[in-house]
């Protein structure tokens, strides 16, 4: 076979194995666990949310990118292995979000509203363990407050 056939057949082969490839990587990260996360007001409420778990590197970096729509009642949660100061930004993230940072017990330190694409970080304003996004303004409107505590968060790491 000459170079140049050789060059063509390797310049297909590519472009068609790549091609499924990718096709499945998008998909595999769309299929998270998901969790019924019980949040308790301190005035004792309770409210709940389905949460996607994002656990691994790969998970966390993607996190919400990409989405086209996220509805009420839904998010994704992050689970880091450690409390760290942690910092979000809304690269390649198309839908407005509200994230909230929850320490490794469990209690919400903060809940803050992120803008489309917006790159600056959104930073927590103490170490945390677990940061839970959610369609912006769904804390307010469910009636979530800062304070309040995930009764279950020990549940997701099983």
């Amino acid at each position: 076979m000459s170079v140049f056939k050789k060059t063509i057949f390797l310049i297909f082969s590519f472009i068609f194995l790549k091609i499924p490839l990718f096709a499945e990587y998008k998909t595999a990260q769309n299929v998270l666990k998901t969790k019924i996360l019980t949040i308790q007001n301190p005035d004792g409420e309770k409210i709940y949310v389905e949460a996607e778990i994002a656990r691994t590197g790969e998970e966390k970096e993607r996190g919400l990118m990409f989405r086209k729509k996220l509805e009420d009642g839904k998010g994704m949660l992050f689970i880091y292995d450690y409390d760290l100061r942690m910092s979000f930004w809304m690269k390649n993230t198309i839908i407005p979000l509200s994230i909230a940072y929850i320490t490794k017990n469990g209690a919400i330190t903060g809940i803050f509203d992120m803008e489309p694409l917006r790159l600056s970080p959104v930073r927590s304003t103490r170490a945390v363990r677990y940061a839970l996004e959610v369609p912006q303004g769904w804390f307010d409107r469910a009636g979530v407050k800062e304070n309040a505590v995930f009764l279950n968060i020990e549940d997701v790491l099983k």
